[in-house]
């Protein structure tokens, strides 16, 4: 789109391009190819885009046979964008893209993110699309070029921060290139920068409390130029044995860390709970018949080893919006790691019943109580992995004290979103999780 055609454009609609929305139109056709071209859109996937303004993206996105859900906060440019690219695979949704449930996109099979971010907010829409844990495969933004560099940062120089830490803990930051002020009208005062983003797999990096983690980044750089001792001292009393044992500097200061020097650090100041799959492989389990009546007892694992029947509970919880608490079973587990499970879940072990289990498990694992209800009983068969399961349901609206030994993460999720998340990926799901779901149609009680 030529420089001309844009400012027609922007008369016709009557659009007077407004500084405080970040409202920086891109007309350079040849760079916004380029720009799609970075996320390898194929007919499978789903591109989000955030802040497509006259479409400068949106046609190219489109021309690759993706279906496209383009977010614009200004409802003008949305009715353009309905007008001029009108098309079934194109969704737009005239929405603040800060206001987005990011969590939906999990019922699309594969999501990508595209997007020139308004500057105002590209902190915040930056952290909302990347929470972890995320539905989206790949990230291509532009952004300001300050920004960018703080997201692509190594250690030890005058960009990395608090920012940079938090991102790349989950996610490899690209930066692909500079791009100049005056590709967009109106021009802006600073040069942009367009960078991918990619999820790291959950194993890459050591385990680590999350929430411990980033408390100690933002309290490491809240103060730049002091040494990062003095600034952590109610957390690690004795920084100098600390630094001594970690291998760095006691008068090192926080972006002169690396990042596994901080998840270090963390593992130090909260060790790792020791796995209990080391301990309790000759925990006894009842075996039990057909009509699950007890005919003996066994250890775990010749009950695992040789597909016995035995006992198992599934907890749902749910908070006042109706939502579920899911959990993603630890990288150490021995069956179904790093896939999305129930609230809660355990074996029934020798000397309890279904009951006593349901409310231990929910004391182990999430370290609550609160009232539960039995919804249904599910018969031992291959897709419940040979286990009788009671599903119990309860209500509770956090927080809760994950055991990292069995989750590796925890978050609420809408059960419309949960039943096509399973339809669209269901090889994120224990076996366990998707048969109790269909069994109890898993909405909350009036």
């Amino acid at each position: 789109m030529k420089v001309s055609d844009t400012v027609t454009i922007l008369r016709e609609i009557r659009v007077s391009p407004v500084k405080s929305l970040g409202q920086n139109f891109l007309h350079d056709r040849n760079l916004s190819r380029w720009i799609v071209d970075q996320i390898d859109a194929t007919k499978e996937d789903y591109v989000v885009e955030v802040g497509p303004g006259l479409g400068a993206l949106t046609g190219f996105a489109l021309a690759k046979g993706s279906q496209v859900l383009a977010i614009e906060k200004d409802g003008r440019l949305a009715e353009y964008l309905r007008r001029h690219l009108p098309d079934d695979r194109l969704e737009v949704r005239h929405a603040d893209a800060l206001q987005t449930d990011v969590r939906t996109f999990f019922t699309k099979e594969k999501v990508k993110l595209l997007g020139n971010l308004p500057y105002y907010a590209s902190s915040q829409l930056l952290l909302r699309f990347l929470e972890y844990p995320s539905p989206i495969s790949l990230y291509v933004l532009m952004l300001q070029k300050e920004m960018a560099n703080r997201l692509s940062a190594a250690p030890s120089t005058k960009d990395c921060g608090a920012l940079t830490l938090l991102v790349q803990l989950h996610y490899r930051v690209e930066a692909l290139r500079k791009v100049p002020a005056n590709v967009f009208i109106p021009r802006p005062e600073v040069d942009s920068a367009i960078v991918r983003i990619t999820p790291r797999h959950p194993t890459e990096l050591p385990e680590r409390d999350d929430e411990l983690f980033a408390a100690l980044v933002r309290r490491g750089f809240a103060q730049r130029r002091k040494q990062l001792g003095n600034l952590l001292h109610d957390h690690v009393p004795d920084w100098p044995a600390a630094a001594d044992s970690l291998g760095f500097d006691p008068k090192v200061r926080a972006e002169a860390l690396s990042l596994e020097q901080w998840i270090a650090l963390t593992n130090h100041v909260r060790p790792l709970p020791v796995h209990p799959l080391s301990q309790n492989d000759s925990e006894s389990f009842p075996v039990v018949d057909e009509a699950d009546h007890i005919l003996y007892h066994a250890p775990r694992a010749k009950v695992h080893g040789d597909n016995l029947r035995h006992r198992a509970v599934h907890i749902l919880i749910f908070n006042k919006k109706g939502e579920v608490f899911l959990q993603k079973r630890s990288r150490s587990k021995d069956r179904h790691p790093l896939l999305w499970d129930s609230s809660a879940a355990g074996h029934v072990e020798a000397g309890e019943d279904y009951n006593e289990t349901a409310n231990r498990e929910l004391r182990e694992e999430l370290g609550i109580e609160t009232q539960l209800e039995k919804l249904t009983k599910l018969p031992a068969s291959d897709r419940t992995g040979q286990e009788f399961i009671e599903v119990y349901r309860g209500f509770h609206e956090g927080p809760f004290k994950l055991n990292r030994a069995e989750i590796e993460t925890g978050r609420f999720f809408p059960p419309a979103v949960v039943s096509g998340w399973m339809k669209a990926r269901p090889g994120d799901f224990a076996p366990g999780l998707v048969e109790c779901w269909k069994a109890t149609v898993a909405t909350p009680r009036d």
